[in-house]
């Protein structure tokens, strides 16, 4: 079983609200993403809290420096979760995993960009980090023969705490459960689907099969 994760990569925090309303029963995890986090701010983030005081909000930052300060600023406006970019030092992560434990929230390390996910994601889980998303990123997704079974085999050979983001949808969504990830990421699965909460309701029963 896997928990159910949406990315919303939309720009205004109404609609983005909007569409969370309509998918929050079968949703475990609200993502704020890096687009509407840049367009929305920390108040962005208040208002998706305050909307849905029950569910976890997670700020996709994909913070690259400062870990600490970027972590606190996150968790003050509300965000369970916090990302930091696999790609940065050690002491990034280790920086935003101490403010998480002074809040009692979370780092998710993001391995967009990273050459070999499943060693970075090993390194982050021993720095403290609650999950690693092995993530393909929209661009990556975009090229010639990109597939999600890439993410699928190394969320299998990892053995720690992992998600999975790119290209989650209704054909994937069983073999990226039965690679062992705690959680299944999906953005235009569902907020680009014709009926979101149709659509968030079919992967849900499907992550929980």
């Amino acid at each position: 079983m896997a928990k159910l994760q949406v990315a919303i990569d939309l720009l205004d925090i109404d609609e983005a609200i909007a569409l969370a309303t309509k998918v929050a029963p079968y949703i475990d995890i609200i993502e704020l993403g890096t687009p509407l986090i840049k367009s929305e701010g920390l108040a962005g983030i208040r208002k998706m809290k305050d909307a849905f005081p029950d569910k976890m909000v997670l700020a996709d930052f994909k913070t690259a420096d400062a870990g600490e300060l970027e972590a606190n600023m996150a968790f003050g406006a509300g965000a369970d979760y916090i990302t930091v970019l696999g790609a940065t030092g050690d002491s990034t992560i280790a920086g935003a995993v101490k403010a998480a434990k002074e809040h009692g929230k979370g780092v998710v390390v993001d391995t967009i960009g990273v050459k070999d996910r499943v060693k970075r994601a090993k390194e982050a889980i021993a720095l403290g980090a609650e999950f690693v998303e092995l993530h393909a990123g929209l661009d990556e997704q975009a090229e010639d023969g990109y597939s999600i079974q890439v993410l699928i085999d190394e969320a299998a050979r990892a053995g720690v705490a992992v998600s999975i983001a790119g290209g989650v949808n209704l054909k994937s969504i069983t073999a990226v459960k039965n690679s062992g990830v705690i959680v299944a990421v999906a953005g235009a699965a569902i907020y680009g689907a014709e009926d979101p909460a149709k659509a968030a309701q079919e992967l849900q029963a499907l992550a929980m099969a």
